[in-house]
């Protein structure tokens, strides 16, 4: 008896207790495919386009994705979120499989209108106890590491076997495929 007395309560939802909020944030993009995927996917595009892309690209999907995730925290609303990651995953796999090379402007731009969905879908997602500010730092430090790895990538594949980037660009549109599907 003393000793329930002196033990901590185990808090096992999301909600419940203490959060910790940059860990949810952090598992967050990793936990769905379809974040994986799009994230993957920019870092993999901005590493085919090279040059300025590398960090363009990606710092405008993380910055965006950072506005929009505070609009979700505070409650708003963007109808259509979950169409809007799956054409993002379409979109993405799309350059990465023509090779797109747009203007610098163009592609940024468009990695941060897509990332509008994600940012989105994220904090909404804002678990109930969780500080806003852990948990976005969260998603940011993960969806940054998932840019980082379509980076490396890109550069592994573009210089040995350039056709496998461009069937995986096919692989992402078939797989936003099947998410919009489902």
């Amino acid at each position: 008896m003393l000793l329930t007395l002196v033990s901590a309560p185990a808090f096992a939802h999301t909600g419940a207790g203490p959060v910790d909020g940059f860990l949810h944030g952090l598992m967050h993009p990793l936990s769905g495919l379809d974040h994986v995927l799009a994230m993957v996917a920019v870092g993999l595009w901005a590493g085919l386009v090279g040059g300025k892309a590398r960090i363009a690209y990606p710092a405008a999907f993380v910055g965006m994705m950072a506005l929009a995730g505070a609009w979700g925290m505070s409650g708003g609303e963007l109808p259509g979120v979950e169409i809007g990651i799956a054409f993002s995953v379409i979109i993405l796999g799309a350059a990465v499989a023509l090779k797109a090379s747009p203007p610098l402007a163009a592609g940024t731009l468009a990695c941060g209108i897509l990332a509008i969905f994600h940012g989105f879908a994220h904090g909404a997602e804002l678990p109930e106890n969780a500080s806003g500010l852990a948990y976005a730092a969260g998603f940011i430090l993960a969806t940054a590491t998932l840019h980082l790895v379509g980076i490396v990538l890109a550069g592994t594949i573009a210089a040995r076997a350039p056709l496998i980037a461009r069937i995986a660009g096919g692989g992402l549109v078939l797989a936003g495929v099947a998410l919009l599907a489902g």
